[in-house]
């Protein structure tokens, strides 16, 4: 049986980063939620209020022996912009900012090495929050697999879709093969 780790990640609405993590060979499963505020059981409703201290977020399951974390990172940063604070496009609040939460000793140090090396490469600094998961809430179920449910959503195919495309072109060798 294969090993199966996790790493959380946030970068504006989770639709977006859920389907394009959801392309990668060894990622098993991504599950959209909130997390890195200090509200109990929050809602959609709530956390899109800005007041719960939560981000969007995405859990992804996956199998080391496939896929890294290092991996996961660099897709992830390629598929938002880790220099907006508080937002990634029209979506707009504390509740979008890019964050890496992470599970372990491991994951921070890598983290924090991939995010300094990042920033050298922008000219505007990144912004990136980077704090230790405390507790992962997962998102009403309406929310899980979003893009997949709903392939003709106007703001899908505007935001998710491009980042879906980005994931298949520059990182096609990790790309599920159907």
């Amino acid at each position: 049986m294969a090993e199966t780790n996790h790493a959380t990640f946030g970068g504006g609405c989770f639709w977006c980063v859920e389907a394009a993590l959801k392309e990668l060979d060894g990622v098993s499963a991504v599950t959209s939620g909130y997390a890195g505020g200090d509200t109990e059981n929050p809602t959609y409703k709530a956390v899109c209020s800005g007041k719960t201290g939560h981000a969007e977020v995405v859990q992804v399951a996956y199998d080391p022996s496939v896929i890294s974390y290092e991996e996961l990172l660099e897709v992830f940063f390629a598929v938002h912009d880790p220099t907006q604070l508080n937002r990634q496009g029209p979506d707009v609040g504390s509740q979008y900012r890019s964050i890496v939460l992470f599970h372990d000793d491991e994951q921070r140090r890598l983290a924090e090495a991939y995010i300094e090396a990042l920033d050298e490469e922008y000219e505007d600094s990144v912004v990136t929050e980077l704090a230790s998961l405390e507790t992962f809430y997962e998102a009403e179920e309406h929310h899980q697999d979003y893009f997949e449910k709903n392939p003709n959503d106007a703001y899908c195919n505007f935001h998710a879709k491009p980042k879906i495309e980005k994931v298949r072109e520059r990182f096609a060798a990790k790309v599920k093969q159907a």
